[in-house]
């Protein structure tokens, strides 16, 4: 595992900010500003995040690709920049607003603003200081693209490249940035990078087995019981990096797992997915990891974000994904004890996964606005945009103990072949999504050669990078405890 510890903010070309907080310069280049080409208004997604925006709590999304080989400069540079005019919905920036105005606006121009890619000095430290400008140094709105690409080479040409992406979340998601990527592959290398077709899963079938009592579906909501919250955990006033504890800025943990194990299929159906086992693990984490901490039992609520977009070169390229909530808590307060304990009963665990895949298949298949009824309310454009802004920070102060207790993210099954010719395929994907509080940790996954590619961020005003390790630990075990159950669970069937 690689914990990520956040010295001052370092600068693409290795010095780091002055102390004064005076903005410094880097090496990228200025291009002349385009001309806006066409406005389109905020979705309901963005409007909501250019709202809650904290200047301590920077809004990125961070992506990384490891190559084995070495790119060229200009070849991946004019690559990238034809893949921004092949997806034009990335080149933007928000027009300029006052609090009166309806509604926010981006400005779609015919080019960057200034150009998004870079090529930092190799050094031994040069990918830790491209991943803790990826946590501190978000793209600006008002310039276009916000999105920023770093090539990082190790000093050892046999290490290879690390491409590294840092995406303002306010205007672009992951799976949005990815898709562009692939489309730089494919014209950086000349192969087809064509998403792979999902694998086939067999029909649903009409007729199902008889359910057992245990087996019964489970509400996902709590009603008015108020989710769990992560146990605080910042041993010293600062962390070894010197980051006060208290501040807004994230952490970040990054490592590779192998990808659990399953039951056989039966009639080419699984009973749960590896998703499902995420969501598990997640569960089982903080249940642990609070009670490590003595705090009561109480219903965890995960967040997931559901992605239906087409994954090819008509992929709509924003904010894309809407979020629904997995609740875990009042059916599983009666196996409390067995779910927590170390290791986890692994009946309560078979359960857990059970009543899991039932809820995850009820919420995949159901629709839904992205951010439900409240947030199309708070963005209707009755009102000013200052007048909405202060509703919505508002309402989510006032709701902060009815938030989810994390967020996770899985990625899935990178679909892009992401070929850069000599520089190679990926050999690792990370992804990380902003953690902020009241949540304060976010747990983002992609499964890459047979390894699921793990990354926890969690806000310093929550735990400290110590901390952060350690509930890594403990998310690689709870993963562990639903794979074990493979061969108990095939037998059984």
């Amino acid at each position: 595992m690689t914990a990520l510890h956040q010295p001052a903010r370092p600068e693409p070309d290795g010095r780091d900010a002055t102390p004064t907080g005076e903005p410094t310069t880097t090496n990228k280049p200025t291009l002349p500003r385009e001309s806006t080409i066409a406005r389109v208004r905020f979705p309901v997604v963005d409007e909501i995040s250019r709202h809650c925006l904290q200047g301590d709590e920077p809004e990125t999304v961070h992506i990384e690709v490891h190559l084995p080989g070495r790119v060229d400069h200009e070849r991946l540079r004019t690559a990238f920049h034809q893949a921004l005019t092949r997806h034009p919905r990335i080149l933007m920036r928000q027009a300029p607003v006052r609090w009166w105005h309806r509604r926010y606006e981006w400005q779609l121009t015919a080019g960057p603003d200034v150009d998004p890619v870079a090529f930092p000095p190799p050094g031994p430290d040069a990918l830790v200081r491209a991943r803790q400008r990826a946590l501190t140094d978000c793209p600006s709105l008002e310039s276009s693209p916000p999105i920023r690409l770093e090539a990082i080479e190790h000093p050892d040409a046999a290490d290879g490249t690390v491409l590294l992406l840092t995406v303002n979340h306010t205007a672009l998601d992951g799976p949005a940035c990815l898709r562009v990527l692939a489309t730089a592959a494919e014209l950086y290398g000349g192969a087809d990078n064509s998403p792979a077709p999902p694998p086939v899963r067999a029909p649903e079938p009409r007729t199902h087995r008889t359910a057992r009592p245990d087996d019964s579906t489970p509400a996902v909501g709590h009603g008015l019981t108020r989710p769990s919250r992560i146990a605080p955990d910042t041993g010293t006033p600062t962390t070894s990096s010197g980051a006060n504890s208290m501040d807004g800025t994230n952490g970040m943990l990054i490592t590779d797992l192998p990808v659990p194990a399953r039951p056989p299929r039966i009639d080419g159906r699984a009973p749960y997915t590896v998703n499902d086992q995420l969501l598990v693990a997640t569960c089982l984490t903080v249940a642990r990891w609070n009670r490590l901490h003595d705090r009561p039992t109480t219903p965890v609520l995960v967040t997931m974000p559901v992605d239906d977009r087409p994954r090819d070169s008509e992929m709509p390229i924003g904010n894309g994904t809407r979020l629904v909530s997995v609740g875990f808590g009042l059916e599983e307060r009666r196996d409390a004890d067995l779910l927590s304990a170390d290791p986890p009963d692994p009946g309560a665990v078979a359960l857990l996964l059970r009543r899991t895949a039932t809820r995850t298949r009820a919420l995949k298949s159901a629709p839904g606005s992205p951010l439900g009824l409240s947030g199309t309310v708070l963005t209707a454009p009755l009102l000013p945009v200052g007048v909405r802004g202060a509703a919505t920070r508002a309402l989510r102060t006032a709701a902060a103990p009815w938030t989810s207790t994390t967020l996770l993210s899985n990625i899935g099954r990178i679909p892009y072949p992401l070929d850069f010719a000599d520089a190679g395929r990926p050999t690792a994907v990370w992804f990380s999504a902003p953690a902020r509080m009241p949540r304060g940790l976010t747990v983002t996954t992609a499964s890459v050669g047979g390894r699921i590619q793990l990354a926890l961020r969690w806000s310093h005003a929550l735990l400290d990078d110590a901390a952060g390790a350690r509930l890594g630990a403990l998310f690689a075990s709870s993963l562990a405890a639903t794979e074990s159950l493979a061969a108990t669970e095939g037998d059984a069937r």
